[in-house]
């Protein structure tokens, strides 16, 4: 009987290896660089407009539209789209509601969606609740590029919908203006709708820039563009995101979100118009500020003898290759670096989809997060390079 009451859509969904990793660190004592939410502290003007929210009474379900507003004045100012804040957005319970309300608004069952691997884990589970058939589109390593031929023959008569993630989540690529191009021609000669996760959208590097997929010729009518307040202000426990679409898209998706949800939380609503009118200064220091903690990161773990191969352009992740001489497989490697020097990261696996017997690659990376302090930073990496002093890394743990 146990487990003969699930449903279909309940086995199709994995448990998060992430939050598993993160769970697992907490237990331990470790230095959590597994997950993707800062140790630091949120700006000061952002916390206290949530504590007068708070205070005020603004507590009960609510929708505030002067988000959409401000939303709709930063996408015309930075993209250039012409957008009715009125129709065209729904306030969301963070990102991840707002990609997954998304999927269930378009994707019927059987649709098939391409997304470029390796790939976050939330979307194939999103896909798949709808009833969906994810299609992988391999990047090729070691910069991740778009393979132009692979990613056009995994069309078929039944592609619904493309993914988007740039910066892109685990291996900090920013999408390149020529793979953008290809994408949104590909989209509108196959009539196919463009889904686009922009959370790390400031957080670029190295004088890169992130344009929206919406933006190029034919795109604002057939994108839908998810994105959040979580990484840009320190505030992944608000739970504030957004979709923005075309008007009867977003009516669809934000019928699917009141029935889930019916609303974000109220006091962070209020506190996200403070965020929102940012002056521009702030982006330039978040960008220098994790620019430094990227760096550091980097220089870590090529000490350590870590191959980086490709230096993160955007986002908060360094996605690095095992060295050579250590014949660990990535989740032993995780497993050591957890039990033997007390700091967390992420097995690369988990983020590819393709065959189990696919390419070698796929089982020697590992997702290190950066937004955490330069403290917890150090600490991790003095941690790191005592273990591997004293070789215990070297082999697989017991």
């Amino acid at each position: 009987m146990e487990g003969g009451k699930l449903s279909r859509a309940s086995r199709a969904v994995r448990a998060s290896p992430i939050q598993e990793l993160s769970l697992l660190a907490q237990r331990r004592g470790a230095i959590n660089l597994a997950e993707g939410f800062p140790d630091f502290p949120a700006p000061p003007l952002l916390k206290r407009a949530a504590a007068a929210a708070v205070l005020a009474d603004l507590n009960q379900y609510t929708h505030v539209q002067g988000i959409c507003d401000l939303l709709a004045e930063s996408m015309k100012r930075n993209h250039g789209l012409d957008l009715n804040p009125v129709t065209d957005f729904v306030i969301c319970c963070g990102q991840t509601e707002a990609f997954a309300a998304s999927i269930f608004a378009v994707i019927d069952r059987g649709d098939e969606v391409l997304l470029f691997d390796p790939a976050y884990e939330t979307y194939e589970a999103c896909i798949a609740l709808a009833g969906g058939v994810p299609v992988y589109v391999e990047l090729d390593p070691p910069h991740w590029t778009l393979n132009v031929d692979r990613f056009m023959k995994s069309f078929t008569s039944r592609t619904k919908a493309v993914v988007v993630n740039s910066p892109h989540n685990p291996t900090g690529k920013v999408f390149s203006m020529e793979e953008l191009k290809v994408i949104a021609e590909a989209c509108c000669n196959k009539d196919c709708i463009a889904i686009t996760d922009e959370v790390y959208e400031y957080i670029t590097f190295d004088m890169q820039r992130h344009t929206s997929l919406a933006s190029f010729p034919g795109m604002q009518e057939r994108t839908i563009i998810t994105s959040s307040l979580s990484k840009t202000f320190s505030v992944t426990g608000w739970r504030i995101g957004w979709a923005c679409a075309p008007a009867s898209i977003a009516s669809a998706i934000r019928n699917i979100h009141i029935k889930i949800t019916d609303s974000a939380p109220a006091p962070f609503q209020e506190a996200a118009l403070t965020a929102l009118r940012t002056p521009p200064d702030y982006f330039k220091s978040l960008k220098a500020e994790y620019e430094e903690r990227r760096d550091c990161v980097v220089e870590m773990l090529s000490k350590i003898g870590f191959q980086i191969h490709f230096k993160p352009q955007g986002s908060v992740f360094v996605f690095a290759e095992l060295p050579e001489n250590w014949h660990l497989s990535d989740i032993d490697f995780v497993k050591n670096l957890i039990e033997k020097a007390g700091v967390a990261a992420v097995p690369g696996r988990g983020f590819f989809h393709g065959d189990p017997d696919g390419p070698s690659y796929q089982s020697r990376f590992v997702r290190f997060a950066f937004c955490k302090s330069m403290e917890t930073l150090k600490a991790a990496s003095e941690k790191m390079r005592e273990l591997v002093g004293n070789n215990g890394l070297l082999q697989p743990s017991d």
